[in-house]
């Protein structure tokens, strides 16, 4: 007996670069309402700006033109990343300035590009710089509440998750009025984008095709699957 036609999934778009612009003039998201300073970050997203947590790229991290060699393998490494480029007035064009990219890619492409001393200059300062964004009392009390919320949630991710959504002056989610009061529903909307930037294939899809709604599409159930599965622990 013939098997009936199976409905073809939909085809993802080709693959298309994700571009940033660096702000020139102040502006703010059109999603979020957070002010958008000059040298900050941007994308457009249907000529809509966005900052870049809302366009699901705050977890990247800048990695200014320069260094040929670690740029290169940066980018091979990371499945998902962006140019960054900014408009010259001399010359009447966008320019590159660098890309955003995955910690851990420019992590690596580091260690095969530099020297010893130089690799550990570079990671002195960026620790200096990452120590300077963290108010530690506080990320410790989102992570303590995290784990009550989430306690199937895996030893140092709570404190990852806190580091990230309440870094001083990112407007993330963790420094919300109610991220601050330690209100559930926006410490989950912090442990939902970690979730889906490390533990399903978004970045890769956002990557390829360059389109948030179908790579949230695409990953949503996983992350459905995960959250119950971190928040399952607290009935036992």
């Amino acid at each position: 007996m013939p098997m009936p036609d199976q409905p073809k999934p939909p085809e993802r778009p080709a693959p298309t670069e994700i571009v940033v612009f660096i702000v020139r003039k102040d502006t703010k998201c059109e999603e979020c309402g957070k002010p958008l300073s000059k040298g900050s970050f941007l994308r457009l997203e249907k000529e809509r700006p966005l900052c870049l947590d809302c366009a699901d790229l705050g977890h990247l991290e800048y990695l200014p033109r320069g260094d040929a060699a670690v740029t290169r393998r940066a980018t091979k490494y990371s499945s998902l990343r962006a140019v960054a480029v900014r408009w010259s007035n001399t010359r009447k064009r966008y320019e590159r300035q660098g890309i955003l990219a995955q910690p851990e890619a420019i992590r690596r492409a580091e260690e095969q590009s530099l020297g010893d001393a130089e690799l550990r200059a570079r990671r002195r300062e960026r620790e200096s710089l990452r120590r300077e964004a963290q108010d530690e009392q506080y990320v410790a009390a989102v992570a303590e509440k995290l784990k009550e919320l989430f306690p199937g949630c895996p030893p140092g991710e709570a404190e990852a998750i806190a580091e990230h959504a309440c870094a001083k002056h990112s407007g993330r989610v963790g420094r919300s009025a109610a991220a601050k009061e330690c209100d559930p529903a926006a410490l989950r909307l912090a442990v939902t984008a970690h979730i889906r930037h490390q533990h399903t294939q978004y970045d890769r899809l956002l990557g390829e095709t360059g389109d948030r709604s179908l790579a949230r599409a695409e990953v949503s159930a996983e992350i459905d699957r995960v959250l119950a599965k971190w928040e399952r622990a607290a009935e036992k």
